[in-house]
Parts: structure tokens; sequence; C-alpha cells
């Protein structure tokens, strides 16, 4: 999808996975998150890591909003009524992050703010063996109220939970009835104290990694540490890597754990944001707790076969034609795809477009054409 300034957003297939559920009185938006928006600038087809004193030619290059525009564009594109508030600098990488968001995808960036004189933050990422290295720089923007101190009225929040400091945002989210979702990234600490994660209190679910889990439990087992963050949390995701996920319900004591999607993955950027989108959506829709790993799982795993943490996020659309495609593939068991992703029939729309597709062009931006 591109779109240019003015334009409505359109995706290519639109579907309301709250459709069943929305009453007049409902608040307007169904997520909230913040955080800092990146440029991402991704290089792709490296066949080793850089070597000092050479100079290395990538076969494939993209560029994107990335930070937590991956999270807020997974978001939208599942359907989900997305606010963000961040910091956008006051350069061309800021308007043309602003542009794709709010313009591209429909976000809605009221909360947020063009900062003068502040240029936005950038992060390479350089993707080879099925792997990535990243290189950023940025600076603190200058900005008292980047948040607001009142976030709006919402189904649900995102926070990435930082050891040793509380957001005093969460707690007013979760009082106002929102369901805080929360990741968390690696303690450079090294203390992986729990008890330090102050705003896990107000968290509905809590979705780290199998390394961050079992550290922050000190378990030796993801299953093992799943479980006892189940304690603190009503769910706790812990993810697999190629494994999959599990996951615990903590008021009921239901387990459930999916097999990940064996693709080719192209450039990894993001995908732990398009599963935490994928199991917000789920949450919300109140499906059953393995349909929302499951589905969590399928969005990240279509994700990784494209360039970028945003504009590989898949749409409905995307998932519709995947869904037709593999039914068919030779490689395939028919039968056991349809027991696990048989939910997917009464929401998937017909496939405008046959697998593969994409959906935007990674690039800051092309000359319109001449009419």
């Amino acid at each position: 999808m591109t779109t240019t300034r003015g334009e409505q957003p359109h995706h290519d297939a639109d579907v309301d996975p709250l459709v069943c559920l929305r009453e007049p009185t409902d608040p307007a938006c169904d997520v909230f998150l913040t955080g800092t928006v990146f440029l991402d600038i991704i290089f792709t087809g490296l066949d080793s890591a850089p070597v000092r004193g050479t100079e290395s030619w990538a076969r494939g290059m993209g560029s994107s909003p990335g930070g937590v525009a991956n999270m807020a564009t997974a978001l939208a594109r599942l359907g989900l009524r997305t606010s963000l508030a961040a910091a956008f600098g006051d350069d061309h990488y800021g308007e043309y992050c602003w542009d794709a968001l709010e313009q591209g995808e429909g976000i809605d960036l009221s909360l947020s703010r063009t900062v003068p004189g502040w240029h936005s933050p950038v992060t390479v990422s350089m993707a080879y063996e099925g792997e990535r290295t990243m290189v950023s720089h940025g600076h603190e923007a200058p900005l008292d109220d980047a948040v607001p101190a009142s976030p709006p009225y919402a189904r649900a929040a995102v926070a990435s939970l930082v050891p040793g400091r509380s957001e005093e945002w969460v707690e007013r989210a979760a009082r106002s009835g929102a369901k805080v979702f929360a990741d968390v990234g690696w303690d450079d600490t090294g203390r992986w104290d729990l008890a330090g994660l102050a705003d896990l209190e107000h968290c509905e679910a809590f979705l780290p990694n199998a390394a961050e889990a079992m550290r922050y439990t000190r378990t030796d087992c993801p299953r093992a540490a799943a479980r006892a963050l189940a304690d603190k949390v009503r769910y706790a995701v812990v993810t697999l890597g190629a494994e999959g996920a599990y996951a615990v319900d903590g008021a009921t004591g239901e387990t459930a754990e999916v097999p990940a999607i064996q693709v080719r993955a192209l450039d990894p950027t993001g995908a732990g944001d398009v599963f935490v989108a994928g199991f917000v959506t789920g949450t919300l829709a109140d499906w059953p707790l393995a349909d929302r790993l499951a589905f969590a799982g399928l969005t990240a795993a279509l994700s990784v076969q494209e360039f970028g943490g945003s504009l590989s996020a898949p749409t409905w659309g995307e998932i519709a034609a995947w869904w037709q495609h593999v039914q068919g593939h030779a490689r395939q068991d028919p039968a056991a795809l349809r027991g696990r992703y048989a939910f997917l029939e009464r929401l998937l729309p017909a496939p405008a477009r046959p697998w593969p597709l994409r959906r935007a062009v990674p690039t800051i931006g092309f000359r319109a054409a001449a009419s």
C-alpha cells in the first residue's frame, strides 16, 4: 500500500475483528501506545557480517518507520483503532514517518508532536544468516509532554517495561479500564529482578522471550518461567523462537503451546512487535488462548518475509492470500492446517490477489508521476 499526502488510508482488505463486540459507549480508541519512532534503514542479502576495513554490498535495502511505529502499524493493519503519542523530528525523516503512519496507516497522531530543531532517531539494520545487527543514533526528545498526563480512554495499551523505572501513564491506563500488554528489553544491568519491573502489577499480559523469562524467574525452562510469571499477570506468554510460543492463563490455569510456522526469513526486524499485536488483537476479540497464540505466530511469520518492521506487518488481505495459498501447497497437511487455523475462516475476506503479494514500497518516497 502506498499513499500520498492528503489521501485517506486504504488497506487492501478491511476487517474489524471487534465488530461483534462494539457498543455505542465503547472508547473511540482500541489501543494506545507511546514510545520512540525511528527511521529504519534495512540492508538485506548480506552474505556475512561487515568486515572491518572492507566494503560490503547488500542485495536489498529498504527504509520505513521503526521503533514504536512497528507495533502501531501492526495493530492498525489488523483493524484496531490505534492512537500513538510520540515525538517526531522536523526533518524530512520525521515528515516521512508522520505521513506514513497517519496518512498511510490511519493511525491517530493527535497526541504526537513535531519537535522543532530535533532530528529523527535513525537505526541501520543489517540482516544476514537469519540474524540482524543494528546501529542506532538519536538524542532524547526535548519534549516535556511526550506522553499525555492522562492517556486516552482505550480498550488496551501496550507498554515496554524498563527495569527500575515506572511510567505513571501505565497505572492510569489500567485504572481507566484498559488492558495493558507489556514486553521487556534485555536487562543491561544484569540484575534481572522481577520486582524491578514496577509496572508489571498493572499489566493484563506479559510477553517476554524465553531467555528473558528464564532470567527473570530464575528457572531453566521457558514453560516453567511462564507458569511462574502467571502469578504476576493474567496472561504470561513466552516466545520460544523456532519452537513457537507458550502461554499460561493465570486466572484459570489453562495453558497453550503453538509451534512456529517455518518460513524463509528476509528480515526479522519488528517480528516481536507484530507477534504482540496479533496477541492483543486475539485477546480483545476474546478468542481462545491457543487461537491467540497461533494468530500472533502467523502474523509474525508473515512479517519476516518482507523488508522492515512496520511496512512488513501483514494486513487481513495478506493473511487471506496466505491461507488460500498454503492449503494447496504440496508440503502442507491440509487437515493439520484446518485444525490449527480453522478459526480464520469466519474472519478472512476473499483474497483480492494471489500470494505472495507486497503491500508497500520500503523507501522514503518517489516523486509522483506526472499526469
